[in-house]
């Protein structure tokens, strides 16, 4: 015990005196719920509260207060003791549960807790003996069993609802020795694993378990040595401590366990918060001595010599000591912040370290004494051992606090060491992965850096930033173990990057492009095809071609042939890579659309096979690598005039050649992707005319202005060029209305060579033949147009306006005849209607228009001279039967003029279509649809009745 340390830990938070409401000897006491309740010889229990003030007392007992405890789970108190009886009789030893949550009033000034149950400890079958211990432990509530311990070595148990009387009781036997001084039980212990009772009893012989759960109690012999001291504990590991006076013994269910060599008679033993409590007589002195004991790291965390203890208990947090004057000391521990400033103030690292763990303070407090640790190990330049705690501290410790000390070169073993750890941890960040890779280029050692990179085990995909430990070994010309990381993480972009850009393995990296999956190999493609493209041309042309087909073996077998279609890159995606290599991108499209017919990327195919079609020149000069040498001179300087001309002559003959045969694959692209059953293109209309109009290709604007049927602008092509055969030609096939033509191109063309400034009377005969076989212009605008050219001679239309003005004649003379056939028929029927306006009318039809017998009263006449028997025309005698249709007919006509004058859309149909509009509007006039005037209503209706009435 003197070969240990003793350190402060723990100090005297507040003493003083029992309070003085207690007046007799304090015999026993218990804690919990907050609260202190002590046990007295004059029969009373009091309680008191924090800062042992005195709550209140009651009257438990009319004698004396044996044992008591409080329960854990209820707020109750059970007692042992003597009840005075009869005179002529003895004390009896009683057992009472106090329920202090219900109070009894008595009297006006005190008031006790309800007893609900009160109880004789010594019956016939448990013979009366003197109670030596006594424990009290709640099963499940409201159970309790409570074990009383006797000094003849036997033990006595009441298990059930004391409260309600529901209970039994048994007897335990441990020693039946002849001298009760050798049988007493002097301790009591319960141990609960699970559903498993065990109890723990402590003779001056012997040291016993009995098993509880037994339907009948089992009991085993721990040690055949006891104790005659009442002086036991529990741990909070379920552990048994007896004190001896040379040691303090720990039993478990086994049997004794370790044992601690204490001199001195053991008075009381407790557990606090890990720490063994002991009050002994010391021997060198002669006194009491209460010690706190901290076993794990073999401390004393208190020492203090006191008085005469008559109990020691704990709670709120603290160490309560009551002395036999019914002095208190009360004792706390001190904050781990202060236990740890006392031994950083020794330097006692080691200490700080282990009092830290033992009492499972958090990682945090942990990691910072072992910081102060590192910063004294540090500053007597013990680095390795500096490092060890540093390493500790990892999760916890800022890194930056513990690189900044080791960035010096003679020190880069130890942050190679801490580097190391960090990554082992997942927590290093880029810097990190980025110093620890420095370190090791530094020390050059591959060994370690193979070990690093390249582990087999996998445990590197999640130790670095897989980025940054590829940027430094790529730095560092350590291109096999960055390609090594980029590889195992799946990093193909990064793989491909050290391949092309630093080791031009182009061949190597097509491998590699054609082992990996569909949508990945797409991927870099994309990334890298430029450079590939520039090295090796046909090579990735064939790449391409296996990933946009289906011919690709990427994918993995078993795939569906709908779903592997859908996988498959569209062409569109890689056009980025042919930027400066446009001959490639063109044998890769040809054969792309060589192969599929049906991609949902026709239209952006078709557009860019167009452009490429189309262009002038494929070759961009600026970087055309024919006119580059190796060292970048220009190779045109240094050739002879002579050469460079016979070159270019060469050359510009197949630029033509090549040019003219991609004008025909571009004119077939044209109208192979517009089939006539389509009404758009497979191509952007509008993208086609522009490149067709910028490279001067007439012969698709010609093809697209007549699938789009601008044929205006078809003729105006040929009329750019004065192709006049072929512009004739186009109007005869354009110009032809019954096969959906624009008959409007002939006045167009007539124009055209009315301000054309040339002879051109052969032409213009041809014309005149077609506007005068369809009536297109008139006589006057053709006489207009044609008066525009000097050069044209009467003679060429002279046979044109001939024909004309007979045929208008002939149209005059009709119009008259009709004319003169109109007027008469109008001066009719004004004679008609002055007549029967002015004039009577006499019937005189004998007989019935319907039913052809002879007409009798009453009888319907009508002013259309038709006559009806009354019976004859039912329910309709307003309008004549015979001549209502021909009525009807006219009226519904009228209202069919009037709907078509409501309707403009209808009439300017009729003039577009028609060959000679005037006579529509004519028409119209005619017929007063259009008239701003309108007719009064008829004045008179051959249809109207006359008269009725009986002859």
């Amino acid at each position: 015990m003197y070969q240990w340390r003793k350190f402060e830990f723990f100090e005297e938070k507040f003493s003083g005196k029992v309070p003085e409401d207690i007046a007799g000897k304090i015999q026993c006491c218990s804690s919990g719920k907050g609260r202190i309740v002590l046990g007295c010889d004059d029969g009373t229990a009091s309680l008191l509260d924090r800062g042992l003030k005195f709550n209140y007392g009651f009257q438990a007992h009319s004698s004396s207060v044996l044992f008591l405890q409080q329960l854990k789970q209820r707020n109750f108190l059970v007692t042992v003791g003597e009840d005075e009886q009869i005179a002529s009789q003895p004390p009896a030893v009683c057992l009472k549960i106090f329920d202090l949550d219900k109070m009894d009033p008595e009297g006006t000034s005190t008031s006790s807790p309800d007893c609900i149950q009160i109880l004789r400890v010594f019956t016939n079958q448990f013979p009366e003996a003197k109670i030596t211990s006594f424990l009290v432990l709640e099963e499940a509530p409201p159970l309790l069993l409570i074990v009383i311990g006797l000094d003849n070595g036997s033990i006595y148990c009441i298990q059930g609802d004391i409260a309600r009387e529901r209970i039994k009781r048994f007897k335990l036997q441990v020693d039946n020795h002849s001298d009760k001084s050798q049988s007493s039980i002097t301790g009591l212990g319960f141990r609960v694993d699970g559903q498993v009772l065990q109890l723990f009893a402590v003779t001056p012989n012997t040291v016993n378990l009995f098993n509880m759960h037994a339907q009948a109690p089992t009991r085993q012999t721990l040690d055949q040595i006891g104790s005659s001291v009442t002086s036991v504990a529990m741990t909070d590991r379920s552990e048994f401590i007896i004190g001896r006076p040379e040691a303090i013994y720990f039993y478990e269910v086994d049997g004794r366990g370790p044992c601690w060599a204490f001199e001195g008679e053991k008075k009381f033993l407790g557990w606090f918060r890990g720490y063994l409590l002991c009050v002994f007589d010391d021997q060198r002195t002669g006194k009491n001595t209460f010690n706190v004991y901290d076993l794990k790291n073999r401390l004393i965390a208190h020492s203090i010599v006191v008085n005469e203890v008559s109990q020691m208990l704990c709670e709120w947090g603290n160490i309560i000591l009551i002395l036999e004057d019914k002095s208190t000391l009360c004792i706390g521990e001190k904050d781990m912040e202060s236990k740890l400033d006392m031994l950083f103030k020794k330097n006692l690292y080691t200490v700080a370290i282990n009092l830290v763990q033992s009492q499972q303070a958090d990682a945090a407090a942990t990691a910072e004494v072992l910081r102060k640790y590192g910063d004294h190990l540090y500053s007597k330049q013990d680095f390795d051992e500096a490092m060890a705690q540093y390493i500790h501290t990892i999760g916890h410790l800022e890194p930056s606090y513990v690189i900044q000390k080791f960035l010096d070169a003679q020190r880069i073993h130890n942050l190679t060491n801490y580097l190391e750890k960090l990554h082992e941890k997942g927590l290093a960040s880029k810097d990190h992965t980025t110093l620890l890779l420095n370190c090791y280029t530094k020390l050059k050692d591959v060994e370690k850096l193979n070990e690093f990179i390249k582990s087999e085990d996998g445990v590197g995909e999640q130790k670095f930033d897989v980025e940054t430990a590829i940027r430094v070994c790529r730095a560092a010309n350590y291109h096999e173990h960055a390609m090594s990381v980029a590889k195992k993480a799946g990093r193909h972009e990064w793989y491909l990057k050290i391949l092309l850009e630093d080791l031009g393995r182009y061949e190597e990296a097509l491998q590699y492009i054609s082992s990996l999956e569909l949508s990945q190999a797409g991927v870099t493609v994309k990334e890298y095809g430029k450079i590939l493209i520039e090295h090796k041309p046909a090579e990735t042309v064939e790449i391409l071609m296996r990933l946009c087909t289906e011919e690709s073996e990427l994918p993995k077998k078993g795939a569906s042939s709908g779903a592997f279609i859908s996988m498959l890159p569209s062409p569109i995606d890689f056009l980025n890579i042919f930027v400066h290599y446009p001959h490639a991108l063109l044998e890769f499209l040809e054969k792309y659309t060589s192969k599929v017919k049906d991609s949902s990327a026709q239209v952006e195919i078709h557009n860019t096979l167009l452009e490429l079609y189309l262009s002038h020149d494929l070759d961009f000069p600026s970087i055309s690598q024919s006119n580059i040498d190796e060292g970048g001179n220009d190779l045109a300087s240094s050739k002879s005039v002579s050469n460079g001309k016979a070159i270019s002559n060469k050359k510009d003959v197949n630029d033509e050649k090549g040019r003219q045969e991609r004008r025909g694959k571009g004119l077939t692209l044209l109208k192979s992707a517009w089939p006539s059953e389509l009404e758009q293109p497979l191509y952007d209309v509008d993208l086609a005319i522009i490149l067709c109009e910028m490279n001067d290709f007439k012969e698709g604007l010609l093809f697209l202005y007549e699938k789009m049927k601008l044929f205006k602008e078809v003729i105006a092509c040929y009329m750019q060029v004065h192709d006049h055969e072929g512009l004739i030609a186009c109007c005869k096939r354009l110009g032809d209305l019954g096969k959906g033509g624009d008959p409007s191109l002939w006045a167009d063309l007539l124009k055209y060579f009315g301000e054309l400034g040339e002879d051109c009377s052969k032409e213009v005969k041809e014309i005149l033949t077609y506007i005068e076989r369809d009536d297109i212009l008139p006589p006057i605008v053709v006489l207009q147009t044609l008066a525009k050219n000097p050069c044209l001679s009467l003679s060429v239309i002279k046979d044109y306006i001939a024909r004309k003005l007979e045929h208008e004649s002939q149209l005059i003379e009709e119009d008259r005849r009709a004319m003169e056939k109109y007027q008469e028929e109008s001066s009719t029927m004004r004679k008609e209607i002055q007549d029967l306006r002015t004039n009577a009318r006499i019937f005189q039809l004998s007989k019935c228009t319907a039913c052809t017998f002879t007409l009798d009263l009453p009888a319907v006449h009508f002013m259309c001279m038709h006559s009806f028997h009354q019976h004859c025309l039912g329910d309709n005698e307003k309008e004549c039967p015979e001549c209502a249709p021909e009525y009807r007919a006219v009226l519904e006509t009228k209202r069919s003029l009037e709907q078509s004058s409501k309707n403009p859309d209808q009439f300017f149909q009729q003039v577009k279509s028609s060959k000679d509009g005037f006579s529509v509007i004519a028409d119209y006039f005619g017929k007063g649809i259009i008239s701003k005037t309108s007719n009064g209503p008829s004045e008179a209706t051959g249809s109207n009745s006359a008269s009725s009435g009986n002859f």
